[in-house]
């Protein structure tokens, strides 16, 4: 399936970090405020991941070549993982910041005007990531939900970051806007260690979904007479796209035609079953020892070996 059409939702992304960007910054010189500041910031963060997002969703979308025969759909890992250390990135500096505004406080100046622009940006945020997040689930795009989260996480720190000026506001306790600034970095480091850490397993070929795999199970089950049985049922996961291998034991008087049609039935129920799914399935007779010795991950060594 051509997944082209999912780079519009990465420039949707980057259309919004500009314009959040713009406005925070605009708050942050109308008060001085340091939280309004690590706001702005993470939205530099938001572009820079949205323009990785446009690049990688490029080359996931395009066809398997004779160098890469199943597709190019890691490169959504790619892009998740840039996204994720880039958010560290940004709560170090916003960290930096924060201390030293918090060793040396400073009035706030224009609040109310300041706040304002804050919360216009988050409601920008706030639209783009439903949007996308919804388009994530729909289509299957770790890219494209490690976006979405993304600017869901700058909304709760514009939360945040509002809150505490406000406070500042109403007590006019200047380290109180540190503060919220330190709690914000935080929040966004924990936020990149979760998508750095999902990056790294569908780089290292995580398997799929545990309701995925429970569903081709139940495929499978409806197969099973006759004296069918199954066994080596491995998973992997490469963005999208998902891949399914299976052996099939069948009776040994079985012929090789009425064992292949078996094969072409039990591919496309799982298919429908779970869907970006590529399949591959080894016929085995049932009674032969050696149909026995590849159940498990490991190959059995040849003799003299």
């Amino acid at each position: 399936m051509n997944r082209a059409f999912l780079t519009r939702y990465a420039w949707l992304s980057i259309a919004a970090a500009l314009v959040t960007m713009g406005l925070k910054t605009a708050a942050y010189f109308k008060t001085g405020s340091v939280g309004l500041l690590s706001d702005a910031i993470e939205s530099l963060v938001n572009l820079a991941g949205g323009l990785m997002a446009l690049a990688m969703l490029t080359v996931a979308a395009r066809p398997p070549d004779e160098e890469h025969a199943y597709g190019h759909g890691k490169a959504e890992y790619f892009s998740s993982g840039v996204e994720g250390t880039l958010i560290l990135i940004a709560a170090v500096s916003i960290w930096v910041t924060a201390v030293r505004r918090l060793i040396t406080p400073r009035p706030l100046e224009a609040i109310g005007v300041g706040l304002a622009i804050s919360v216009v940006a988050s409601v920008v945020n706030l639209g783009v990531a439903l949007l996308l997040l919804r388009a994530a689930r729909k289509h299957d795009s770790i890219t494209l939900e490690a976006n979405a989260y993304h600017l869901l996480t700058d909304v709760w720190t514009s939360v945040g970051v509002v809150a505490g000026v406000g406070a500042v506001a109403i007590t006019h306790w200047e380290w109180l806007d540190p503060v919220v600034a330190l709690a914000v970095a935080g929040n966004i480091i924990w936020t990149g260690v979760k998508i750095v850490r999902r990056s790294i397993s569908g780089l290292m070929d995580i398997a799929i979904p545990v309701e995925d795999v429970v569903a081709i199970q139940k495929v499978l089950d409806v197969f099973r007479s006759g004296g069918v049985q199954f066994h080596a049922l491995f998973t992997r996961q490469a963005g999208a796209q998902k891949f399914v291998s299976v052996h099939v034991l069948v009776p040994d008087d079985w012929t090789v035609k009425r064992g292949h049609e078996l094969l072409d039935r039990i591919e496309a129920e799982i298919r429908r079953a779970v869907a970006n799914t590529v399949v591959f399935t080894h016929l085995e007779p049932r009674d032969d020892p050696a149909s026995w010795a590849d159940e498990r991950l490991e190959h059995p060594e040849t003799p003299g070996s």
